[in-house]
């Protein structure tokens, strides 16, 4: 006896007879697709189908692999062609959790005599069946008019005249075709005196009883025939249902949906493909909130004690749900706002909204919708289409189990279009508050009402967000920390967290408030504090180690500027320095998403055509300024005192750390002296620095990030800083205004007055 090994594959509920074809889908992560692998290669696309998987099974179907077929979501789709019947001696892998196979071995045929006269038997009770039961098709009378062997005989026409699973599998287990071929008969008698029986009664209810008895008999007798088939588990499940739409709490019109999809799904046959997609749609309008809330936390001061508590600073936003709560108790208006987070990373947006979720007592639901393409990952796909599902938006609303959740729209501005949709234009029916409460997912296909839902969207730049969806929100902008800021997160916060989870006593190690400035000034750069984290991680990380590793007992460590390159190592960033007094060199201000910097601008010129050569990776804002400053210096060139043949050698502009590119209005009045000091060899004192736009006319305009570039000039050691007029230095840090003098000026003359008569 000829023995060999084949890849398993279990079919859970279904049976498989040879002769007989199969189309089957498989997930990316299940089991089979190893099974299917190894059949592909290995074994010349052959497998055994087992349709009960235990180790008393002994027969298996040998199939083939035909038409093998990779979907776009991952899953294979495979046509699973029985061949013969196989003895399994043996299944391997059985407990573990490897690739199920076996050993199996040739089932040899009995010879059949008179194999002719049994066939043409079984052919003329088949077509008297076929012609007397009006649910049967005569289709199969087509596959078995020509075939000569019983063997494929009846396992061709099993399936298609029995309905019941362990009968099938009954057929299966028996490996003697003229034993199968009795089992037929049996079955084609039986069914035939059974429907003889149903039609005789039939005929007796419709004379005996009225039309009012008539629904109820009916579906007496059908539960009456379940129960004697073994198939009452639908009925229950039917009940349950009942009972649950019964219960739900929802709109009439949704409630009418669900009886009438119940109906749907009673009158489905057990092996109708429709009743999984019918019971899942059920589940899906079962599962979301639609009258469910939660109380909103009324009490203001604690709520802002509970934001406060978990993140520094953020007065704007703080302000805004405190706003917000405000205006819901006095107008009782529950109708959800539109907020939009916009600040570089790091800097708390997502953690924020959690924690409003949290002091407002709302259920939080986050999605991310960065990178999305297609529209149906966030309003669903139809369900006409195999394996449909409700897009991000009611899927977060089943989580969310209330209709008034704090809804987090993560990454707003990374999203994308192509062939297959705009997923922006969805959001803008979503967000929009006068539409929201009418949204219809394509897989629900019903309105659900998101006006209850507060919104939070976020986005790290505003330019990226489209025009028609940044008009439906409330931007507020979240700038990066300062390093005043990120020095108190760090004292309040990230220390004692970062010790606490490190198993350490908070009074056992001690980082004085000028490390922790070293260590965000030279070890980190970034608008956030989440690299400023990771460093006082490592910190802490490395004297655990050494406690643990060198079983030593200390009761105290310091960590100051003095050793802290033992636990962070060298500097990575140095940030530019005041220059030196000198004549066509000035201290401008740059803001970058890091925060503030100086920017020395260097100015020379030399014998040519009158030439204004821009280095330095200027942006073309940053251009245009420096052509304006030219310009207005060539048209007042008088009143400071500059020889007008000047401009007729080439003037060369430049910024240094030409590989960072710098853009923006504000170096205008900085350009401006710049070329001015080098024409009339004015020198500018080194500790000093200015930020301005300037106009053609030498107006100075007001400019953003006065903040950030203070707190840089003042690393920087500037002394003293000209701005416009406008701007307004109350908000400025008291560290900052205490150690500089502001200065400021309306026009670039009151600028050149400031210096020519020494009032800095």
């Amino acid at each position: 006896m000829k023995k060999y090994n084949l890849p398993v594959i279990l079919l859970n509920g279904i049976v498989l007879l040879p002769h007989n074809t199969l189309k089957l889908e498989f997930d990316s992560k299940n089991l089979d697709n190893n099974v299917i692998d190894m059949a592909l290669l290995f074994h010349d696309n052959y497998i055994l189908v087992v349709s009960e998987y235990s180790e008393n099974t002994k027969i298996g179907v040998l199939s083939k692999l035909e038409n093998i077929l990779q979907l776009p979501n991952g899953n294979t789709r495979v046509d699973l062609k029985g061949i013969r019947r196989l003895n399994i001696i043996e299944f391997l892998n059985f407990k573990s959790n490897d690739p199920l196979e076996s050993i199996v071995s040739e089932i040899e045929l009995e010879k059949i005599e008179n194999e002719d006269i049994i066939i043409n038997k079984l052919k003329k009770e088949l077509k008297s069946y076929v012609n007397n039961i009006p649910y049967i098709s005569n289709g199969v009378l087509s596959l078995i008019d020509k075939e000569t062997s019983l063997d494929k005989f009846t396992d061709l026409v099993v399936p298609n005249i029995i309905n019941n699973k362990n009968r099938i599998f009954e057929y299966l287990n028996n490996i003697s075709p003229i034993g199968r071929g009795e089992m037929l008969l049996k079955d084609i008698y039986e069914e035939k005196q059974m429907f003889q029986i149903e039609r005789n009664l039939d005929m007796k209810v419709k004379k005996e009883l009225d039309e009012n008895q008539k629904e109820f008999i009916l579906r007496e007798k059908m539960k009456m025939i379940k129960e004697e088939l073994g198939d009452s588990s639908k009925d229950n499940d039917l009940d349950k249902l009942k009972k649950r739409i019964n219960e739900l709490d929802c709109p009439k019109k949704i409630k009418d949906k669900l009886n009438y999809e119940l109906n749907r799904y009673e009158s489905c046959v057990s092996m109708s493909p429709e009743l999984n997609i019918i019971r899942d749609y059920i589940e899906w309008l079962l599962s979301l909130p639609w009258n469910i809330y939660t109380n909103d936390n009324n009490n203001l001061k604690q709520v802002k004690k509970s934001l406060d508590e978990s993140h520094y600073g953020l007065k704007e936003v703080k302000n805004r749900i405190i706003e917000y709560l405000a205006v819901n108790q006095m107008s009782n208006n529950k109708n959800g706002s539109i907020v939009c987070l916009v600040g570089p990373p790091g800097v708390g947006k997502t953690t924020l909204a959690i924690s409003i979720a949290k002091a407002i007592n709302r259920n939080f639901v986050q999605i991310s919708v960065g990178g999305i393409r297609d529209e149906s990952e966030i309003i669903g796909h139809r369900r006409t289409y195999v394996g449909a599902n409700p897009g991000r938006i009611i899927s977060s609303m089943k989580k969310a189990k209330s209709n008034n959740p704090l809804f987090l729209i993560d990454e707003v501005d990374k999203m994308s279009s192509d062939y297959k949709g705009d997923p922006t234009s969805c959001l803008l029916s979503i967000l929009d508050k006068e539409q929201n409460k009418y949204f219809s997912d394509n897989y629900i296909e019903e309105e659900y009402d998101l006006s209850n839902v507060f919104f939070i969207l976020t986005a790290n730049y505003i330019e990226n967000i489209p025009e028609p969806l940044k008009d439906r929100l409330e931007i507020i902008n979240l700038s990066g920390y300062t390093e005043y800021e990120k020095l108190d997160i760090a004292i309040k916060h990230l220390i004692p967290k970062i010790i606490n989870k490190n198993g350490l006593n908070k009074d056992f190690i001690y980082i004085d408030n000028d490390t922790i400035l070293k260590i965000i000034r030279n070890y980190t750069k970034e608008a956030g504090v989440r690299e400023l984290e990771r460093q006082i991680d490592k910190i802490i990380r490395k004297i655990v180690t050494q406690i643990v590793v060198n079983n030593i007992k200390l009761n105290k460590i310091i960590i100051n500027e003095q050793n802290l390159n033992k636990y962070l190592g060298k500097e990575k960033y140095k940030y530019n320095e005041k220059t030196k007094e000198q004549v066509g060199v000035v201290n401008g201000l740059a803001y970058t998403p890091f925060g503030g910097d100086v920017l020395p601008i260097e100015v020379n010129y030399y014998k040519g055509k009158g030439n204004l050569i821009l280095t330095g990776s200027l942006g073309d804002v940053m251009k245009e300024s420096a052509s304006i400053a030219l310009s207005y210096l060539k048209a007042n060139h008088k009143y400071y005192k500059i020889n007008y043949e000047m401009f007729n050698n080439d003037i060369h502009i430049h910024v240094p750390e030409g590989a960072i590119k710098k853009d923006g209005p504000s170096a205008g009045l900085a350009l401006t002296l710049a070329i001015l000091s080098a024409l009339t060899n004015l020198k500018i004192p080194s500790d000093l620095a200015m930020t301005g736009e300037i106009t053609l006319r030498g107006h100075a305009l007001e400019i953003g990030g006065l903040k950030e570039k203070s707190i840089g000039a003042l690393r920087s050691g500037i002394k003293k800083i000209i701005i416009p007029f406008d701007n307004d230095i109350t908000d400025l840090p008291k560290e900052v205004k205490n150690s500089i003098k502001f200065i400021k000026v309306k026009n670039f003359k009151e600028l050149y007055k400031v210096i020519n008569n020494g009032r800095i």
